[in-house]
């Protein structure tokens, strides 16, 4: 990484209340980037009848408005599609309909939908395999006979700590990989075993890092040519998108994907559907049934941990799942990202933002996430 990129990282002033939209809009200017093209047949969402957003939403027993609640969390961008056709299209500040977006912590979503993939074309043998039959990690470390499940489940069992507030945590130092301080590849290979893999759910970045490798192991291929096949063209992304890459070109699993939010639509759409698009199943209907239940105990709602903070949403496999009967599920990432699923009211929406509070603590009032899945329920119910 040269060291303009060097110092382009370190100065963006990530969880200090910096206003980000800007730096979130133009990551290919700051960092090094692999490029997925669009694909040679691109799909635009057809219209649907125009339906305004509502002008307030029931929070923690409270009217909130819709305008403020944008505003405060500096959104650049809302997409809503209901039975695949556009209701809504928003874009503010550095947003717009070209702009290729960081994804942030969504891109787990995209992960873990190439892990079904890879599964499902025998790449990946069954997912009672162990991250370390595919990736070479230390005697004993933290993925050193871990299965692939547990992974995807975030329970993976690793040591880690997910605090935005806390410059000495885990998350810390993983970006710090982007800095060069050493390789994403290598930071995963030693990582280190706490909890018995399979017992709890604790929202670690360095679990998808780990699934990335394997990813890049299995297929013999790296992340952006292997999405870019595999997703990019069957669902007819209208634009490019970028991966972040470390200083070995290895992609930033994690959170490194920067799409438009048209784009980033059509994964929530794929899912919606069963993993059909347009006809061609293009990940087992199997896959996505169950990478969105949360099929034990630790991965029900209010179990799993965040930087030690009990969480009201389930998780699946990389997506989190909302407390309540309607099915819902989303791709979530800091900054409040979403790709949030609806599916009794066929329903997907994005949202993507640059919250300025987010991780100045790690508590509801500044992260909102709760808040702003408050509010896509209340956009989908409003198509009603």
């Amino acid at each position: 990484m040269s060291s303009e990129a060097m110092t382009n990282m370190m100065e963006l002033g990530l969880f200090t209340g910096q206003r980000q939209y800007e730096n979130f809009s133009r990551f290919k200017e700051l960092l090094p980037t692999s490029r997925m093209s669009a694909s040679p047949v691109p799909f635009e969402f057809p219209e649907g009848r125009w339906a305004a957003l509502p002008d307030s939403y029931d929070f923690d027993g409270a009217i909130r408005s819709t305008h403020d609640f944008l505003e405060q969390t500096d959104t650049s961008a809302i997409f809503v599609l209901q039975d695949g056709k556009v209701r809504h299209e928003l874009y503010r500040l550095s947003g717009g309909r070209d702009v290729q977006w960081i994804s942030w912590s969504v891109a787990k979503s995209f992960v873990s939908t190439l892990v079904g993939i890879a599964l499902a074309e025998g790449h990946i043998r069954d997912l009672t395999d162990t991250i370390s039959d595919y990736v070479p990690v230390d005697k004993g470390s933290a993925y050193d006979g871990v299965s692939i499940k547990d992974v995807l489940q975030m329970s993976s069992g690793a040591r880690w700590n997910e605090d935005y507030n806390d410059p000495e945590s885990d998350v810390f130092r993983l970006g710090a990989t982007m800095a060069g301080a050493m390789t994403l590849d290598t930071f995963v290979a030693t990582m280190a075993a706490q909890a018995a893999p399979g017992t709890v759910c604790r929202y670690n970045s360095g679990d998808t890092q780990a699934l990335g490798a394997m990813l890049v192991r299995a297929t013999g291929r790296s992340l952006t040519d292997y999405m870019h096949e595999k997703l990019c063209v069957p669902l007819g992304f209208e634009a490019d998108s970028l991966w972040l890459v470390d200083p070995a070109g290895m992609e930033m699993a994690f959170a490194g994907l920067n799409m438009t939010a048209r784009d980033f639509a059509k994964l929530g759409e794929l899912y919606r559907n069963g993993g059909r698009w347009n006809g061609q199943q293009i990940i087992p209907e199997s896959w996505v049934t169950a990478s969105i239940r949360a099929d034990a105990p630790h991965l029900q709602p209010g179990k799993p941990i965040l930087a030690d903070h009990p969480l009201e949403l389930g998780y699946g496999y990389q997506w989190w799942l909302p407390a309540g009967s309607r099915g819902e599920f989303t791709a979530m990432g800091i900054y409040n990202q979403l790709v949030f699923v609806d599916p009794s009211r066929d329903v997907v929406i994005v949202k993507l933002s640059a919250n300025p509070a987010y991780g100045t603590s790690m508590e509801e009032h500044t992260n909102r996430e709760n808040e702003t899945i408050a509010l896509l329920r209340a956009i989908s119910a409003a198509l009603d």
